[in-house]
């Protein structure tokens, strides 16, 4: 019998972080979860730590593959998935051990799509702090990792038009405001979660899946419940990815979502993505472009931003300050 719940959980060179975040898993109220183990290539411990929690545990399954990035951890994960509803956990990170629990409950109340959340802002400020100490935080558990909640009680909204709330505009007020495009804040049915896969090879990928979700249109519970626990890592895929390759996969998602948003986006949509992703993101492509300093590599993203001026994705910037970078850009691109 298929779960109700799968947690696809990429794996990679984590050996240090990933009992905490498989414990998270396996200490859940909500017990109905099969948790797929993606072991990318690990060059440390990591398979074998996956590999004992499944020999414990039935509802761990592993995966060992080549390395190939996290984009397609994930798309294999998915795709070996059977459970009703799918979700995506960072093997550094770990979850509320009511988080399964609350979100199920929620999508089958509301009869969603699609359940989103949000990480423990507070945690992750600790957790930094602490890393600045030099402390060791592979073992911390805050204090709201023991937090009880009453699902009916956790505030919420239900929603057909994510885009209205959904944004990457880093200081966008709002209670229920979907900040960042982050795959781990997001539970989907089955059929959603299959049907739009990750760009292999890109990082930043969480960009175009999300676009693609947003304007499949799914019906979706909005919870204003911080039951992700977000760990920093400076050695992350992002975090130490030079700024070329950075602009590359920026370019790659820009062209993705704007394709899509041609195609399929009424009116009104099309002006909320403008405003809440797609120059958000133009900027922070010409915000990179600044570290750059030879000149091959400067002509390429000059390149990019002409093509983008020819798709037409520069026109109609909403606010001031995207109306500023377009000034920029242009200038740069007459250059």
């Amino acid at each position: 019998m298929s779960p109700k719940i799968s947690i696809i959980i990429p794996i990679y060179n984590v050996e240090k972080y990933l009992r905490r975040c498989l414990d998270s898993v396996q200490n859940q109220t909500f017990s109905d979860w099969q948790a797929i183990c993606v072991d990318d290539g690990s060059q440390d411990k990591s398979g074998e730590i996956a590999e004992e929690y499944a020999r414990k545990d039935r509802r761990f399954f592993v995966l060992h593959k080549k390395n190939g990035g996290q984009s397609d951890a994930r798309n294999v994960g998915t795709e070996t998935a059977t459970g009703e509803f799918v979700m995506y956990l960072d093997s550094d990170d770990f979850i509320h051990p009511q988080a399964l629990e609350i979100l199920y409950q929620s999508a089958i109340d509301n009869d969603a799509d699609m359940v989103v959340f949000r990480f423990d802002n507070v945690a992750r400020k600790q957790m930094e702090k602490m890393l600045v100490t030099g402390a060791d935080i592979s073992n911390f558990v805050p204090d709201s990792y023991n937090k009880k909640y009453d699902v009916k009680k956790i505030p919420h909204i239900v929603t057909d038009f994510i885009l209205k709330y959904a944004t990457e505009r880093e200081h966008a007020l709002g209670r229920f405001r979907v900040k960042k495009c982050y795959p781990v804040l997001k539970m989907l049915k089955h059929d959603l979660a299959q049907k739009y896969k990750f760009i292999p090879g890109i990082i930043i990928e969480d960009f175009p899946w999300w676009v693609d979700i947003m304007f499949a249109r799914p019906r979706t519970v909005i919870l204003d419940a911080p039951l992700y626990f977000y760990v920093p890592n400076a050695t992350s895929s992002l975090h130490t990815s030079k700024a070329m390759f950075m602009i590359e996969c920026v370019f790659a998602g820009l062209k993705h979502a704007y394709i899509l948003c041609t195609d399929v986006a009424t009116q009104k949509e099309t002006r909320w993505f403008n405003a809440e992703f797609l120059w958000p993101f133009i900027i922070t492509m010409k915000r990179l472009a600044a570290r750059v300093d030879n000149k091959k590599d400067t002509a390429r993203i000059k390149n990019m931003f002409i093509e983008m001026h020819n798709m037409g994705m520069l026109e109609n910037p909403i606010r001031m300050r995207a109306k500023k970078y377009k000034h920029r850009i242009e200038k740069f691109i007459s250059q």
